[in-house]
């Protein structure tokens, strides 16, 4: 009878354990489903909110915007630095963040402290349903994000079906314009552009944002060129770029713009702004057709 009351006990203690596997492939695990959390990334803030635990966070960090309830929470961090003090006194039983060199000492310090902390950081669009679903398992919400991550993930297979096998298209992505910066191809936004057809003529550079010359830009001729903006309609950018006519996109008027915070950070609004770059990389196809 002792050994079956050990095992029952077991059982009823284990069954509120949640566990889950975050983007470093640590396996995070909860005696029970997080109740505080601590944000400490904007794109983390929207996963948590879009995984059905906006009511759970108890702090997050600057920038935190999306959705409008996010604008509210108490602010413990920046891309920066971490206020331990802040984020201790809110007692979290999670912490999610991205790596940062900036922040690594002090999320070392959380975990030492015996927070625990899960890095969400995707690294390819498919990666966002897998940390909203994982989200929704150490939160204990998994009847919201489970349907989500679905949907998420059908989304990108119609994308992957309609756009991926089409004749490729070759797009510079610019991040800024001074200085000059772009994507390699270990970014999610450069998976994006492949999903859709194109090729992000930088995939081989080995760091995230390379700064690159014009020269190096004219020289590989891009058919396509796309910048995030906050304001999609914001053509500011366009006359530098009109400076050279001889260029392909510029001659085949193939210059488009995505919203910067859809298509920039980690969450599902990223995925509907790769339909849209999937669009505009498509326009550009069908112009550069027209021309060859």
């Amino acid at each position: 009878m002792r050994i079956i009351f050990l095992f029952s006990l077991l059982l009823s203690t284990s069954a509120f354990a949640v566990s889950a596997v975050d983007s470093d492939g640590r396996r995070v695990t909860l005696k029970e489903p997080a109740q505080r959390i601590v944000s400490l990334a904007p794109h983390v803030t929207e996963q948590l909110f879009a995984a059905g635990a906006g009511s759970k966070i108890v702090g997050a960090s600057e920038y935190s915007d999306y959705p409008e309830a996010a604008k509210n929470l108490p602010r413990v961090a920046s891309s920066g630095t971490v206020n331990l003090e802040m984020v201790l006194a809110l007692k979290p039983d999670l912490v999610v963040a991205w790596r940062l060199e900036a922040t690594a000492a002090a999320l070392t310090r959380l975990e030492s402290l015996g927070v625990p902390v899960f890095y969400s950081e995707p690294r390819r669009l498919a990666q966002i349903p897998d940390a909203i679903a994982a989200l929704g398992e150490l939160a204990g919400t998994l009847d919201t994000a489970k349907p989500l991550a679905r949907a998420l993930r059908e989304e990108l297979a119609r994308l992957d079906a309609e756009y991926s096998s089409r004749r490729p298209v070759t797009v510079f992505y610019q991040i800024s314009e001074r200085p000059l910066m772009t994507i390699g191809g270990g970014q999610f936004v450069s998976d994006a552009i492949d999903l859709c057809g194109g090729r992000n003529i930088f995939a081989g550079a080995t760091v995230m944002a390379p700064m690159v010359n014009v020269e190096s830009v004219i020289a590989a001729d891009p058919e396509a060129i796309v910048t995030a903006r906050p304001d999609p309609a914001d053509k500011s950018w366009e006359p530098f770029w009109r400076r050279f006519p001889g260029l392909f996109a510029v001659e085949a008027e193939n210059l488009y713009t995505v919203p910067t915070n859809e298509m920039h950070r980690h969450g599902p609004r990223a995925i509907g702004a790769t339909r849209l770059l999937c669009q505009r990389i498509n326009e550009a196809r069908v112009k550069a057709a027209s021309r060859r």
